[in-house]
C-alpha cells in the first residue's frame, strides 16, 4: 500500500463566479480501520485563503504549522497579508525543500486575489508531494478518491456558478466520490469563500 493512503482523505476545490470552495471528507483511518469521523483537512491561511491537506496525518500536522510559521513571517516581513498566488510559492517551496525526504501530503490551496480595479478574482492550485503547482481555471483534487472526484467533477461543474451553486456542485462531487472510495468519506466539511464571508457547512454522509 502506498504511504499516501494510509490515513485516507481526499480534497477538491472549485471556482465559481467572484467566489471559490474548497472540501474535504472527515474521515482518518489506519487503511481500512477507521479512527475519527471528525478530522478536520482544511485550515485558513487569511480570511480569504484555505488550504486542504490530504496524506499523512502525522506530515499534515506538521506542515499545518511550518505554513502558519512561514506566513506569520512573511505577514511581518512585508507588512501586508500574504495573497494566493504567493502562498501557492510558499507551499511550492516548503515541500521542494525536503524533496529527498518528502512530507507525504498533496496541498490544495483555494483563495480570492485581490485585482488592480478592486474586485476579487478566484484562485484554485494543487501541488504533488514534492512541490510541482498545478493552476487550473476550473477545479483541483487531492487524496484517495481523486480519480472518482475528478469524473463526478467532469459531468456536474459549470463556468460561473454563483456561491450557493457551487456548494451544491462541489458538494454533491466530494459525496458522490468517497462513496466509492473506501478509504474517504463518513462526512464532509465545505467552505465556500465569497469577497464579504466565508460559509462553512458540515454534511453527514454515509457511515459504512
Amino acid at each position: 500500500m502506498s504511504i499516501m493512503e494510509y490515513n485516507g482523505g481526499s480534497v477538491v476545490a472549485m471556482v465559481g463566479k467572484d467566489c471559490v470552495a474548497i472540501a474535504s471528507d472527515l474521515r482518518l483511518g489506519n487503511q481500512a480501520l477507521g479512527i475519527s469521523s471528525n478530522f478536520q483537512k482544511i485550515f485558513p491561511v487569511t480570511d480569504r485563503i484555505y488550504v486542504g491537506l490530504p496524506g499523512l496525518a502525522t506530515d499534515l500536522s506538521t506542515l499545518r504549522e511550518r505554513f502558519r510559521f512561514r506566513v506569520n513571517m512573511y505577514t511581518i516581513k512585508e507588512e501586508r497579508e500574504i495573497e494566493p498566488e504567493t502562498f501557492a510559492r510558499l507551499v511550492s517551496s516548503t515541500l521542494y525543500e525536503h524533496r529527498f525526504g518528502p512530507y507525504f501530503i498533496e496541498p490544495v490551496i483555494a483563495g480570492l486575489s485581490k485585482t488592480p480595479s478592486g474586485g476579487v478574482e478566484p484562485f484554485i492550485a494543487a501541488t504533488d508531494l514534492i512541490g510541482c503547482l498545478n493552476f487550473a481555471k476550473d477545479f483541483v483534487v487531492a487524496g484517495t478518491a481523486s480519480a472518482k472526484i475528478f469524473g463526478v467533477a467532469e459531468g456536474l461543474w459549470e463556468p460561473n456558478l454563483e456561491p450557493e451553486d457551487l456548494f451544491e456542485t462541489i458538494s454533491q462531487t466530494l459525496m458522490n466520490a468517497v462513496d466509492r472510495d473506501a478509504f474517504s468519506g463518513w462526512g464532509c466539511m465545505v467552505h465556500v469563500i465569497t469577497k464579504d464571508r466565508v460559509i462553512t457547512r458540515t454534511l453527514k454522509a454515509r457511515m459504512d
